[in-house]
């Protein structure tokens, strides 16, 4: 991106993974400071907007922490802030205590993090979806930024769209109406487009503050408004917001896209795919790091290549999507890897 330092890549595959049995309730505040191990390695996260639930972004990140925790034999601590104004006090506790690596999960928790990093030059910090600003000091290296390419996700749940749409109208419902989410919408409409130039695309956006990310009325609203006229499919980038997408889809009978894990389950009747982002492979890998001695502080990157984004396609999703579909969807995956094809941001 524009400004940017060479950004590195890592390579964490997203396959293979086993799945978490059960989600711990998230501890408050108190929750950093009980039973800390002296000889083992401490992680303390702390979840974004929307908190442990939202079936989507949190709880991928607590699926990569809680991998982690077994793989690796760390310590673990979460705090799920009550609002924004506790995130920065959250962070210095547990930089504070003593904890190796400190996660915040979220954009909103650049500016803290690059604080926080500065002020404890002995503690590791990562920033998931890192907000990389022009002109920008290089950042603490003992702070890692991580960045997805989630227009390449995007761009190919909406050629599937585009592709499996009766009405040739589709929809995209957002969260907060900021340049991260607004990479979903311009992948999906050039997906879209790619493969059904003469389809419709509806936009809309749940709010112009974090909490569009932890809204379902509005989703369903948004989403409902975007059925009625004429979508066949809705695709949402909006956290726990787009469990009101999935409510509107039901309601209508119609069909919807998840975002960041596989979100089937949330509406079997109507989820035609979802884009997946790996939150939960930065998380597992970031911590291998610290682990292993080889973290790197710097801003890292990942998409289709990397193994970080891609999309489900299996056989509970068959019923909607032939073969010739899910083969052009490979071969546009794979033109994108190469660089044959190249997809917009903006």
């Amino acid at each position: 991106m524009g400004g940017t330092k060479t950004l590195k890549r890592i390579h964490w595959a997203l396959a293979g993974w086993i799945g978490v049995n059960g989600l711990l309730l998230a501890a408050g505040a108190g929750q950093a400071q009980r039973d800390l191990p002296m000889n083992r390695i401490k992680i303390g996260l702390v979840f974004d907007v929307g908190g442990l639930g939202d079936k989507s972004f949190n709880d991928a990140a607590y699926k990569g922490l809680m991998e982690a925790e077994r793989l690796f034999d760390v310590v673990t601590r979460t705090i799920e802030p009550a609002d924004g104004s506790d995130r920065e006090s959250a962070i210095r506790q547990f930089a504070s205590q003593g904890f190796d690596l400190v996660i915040g999960v979220g954009f909103i928790f650049t500016d803290d993090m690059i604080a926080a990093a500065r002020r404890f030059p002995g503690v590791r910090f990562v920033t998931i979806d890192h907000v990389v600003i022009p002109d920008q000091p290089p950042l603490p290296t003992n702070l890692l930024g991580i960045r997805f390419r989630e227009q390449e996700g995007a761009f190919l749940v909406g050629a599937l769209a585009g592709q499996v749409s009766q009405t040739h109208t589709v929809g995209f419902v957002g969260g907060m109406e900021i340049p991260l989410i607004r990479k979903f919408q311009a992948g999906y409409t050039a997906g879209v487009k790619h493969v059904c130039p003469q389809c419709r695309v509806y936009a809309a956006y749940a709010g112009s503050d974090p909490s569009a990310f932890a809204d379902p009325t509005k989703g369903k609203e948004l989403a409902l408004a975007q059925y009625d006229r004429g979508a066949d499919i809705i695709f949402h980038a909006s956290g726990k917001t787009g469990v009101g997408v999935f409510n509107a889809a039901r309601a209508q009978g119609k069909l919807a896209i998840g975002v960041d894990v596989d979100q089937f389950l949330e509406a079997p009747c109507c989820v035609l795919s979802s884009m997946l982002k790996g939150v939960d492979v930065a998380v597992r890998g970031s911590i291998g790091e610290v682990v292993e001695g080889r973290f790197q502080g710097g801003v890292r990157e990942l998409g289709l290549a990397e193994g970080g984004i891609g999309y489900v396609h299996d056989d509970r999703n068959r019923r909607w999507i032939p073969e010739a579909v899910r083969d052009r969807l490979e071969k546009l995956k794979n033109d994108i890897i190469t660089g044959a094809l190249k997809v917009p941001v903006e």
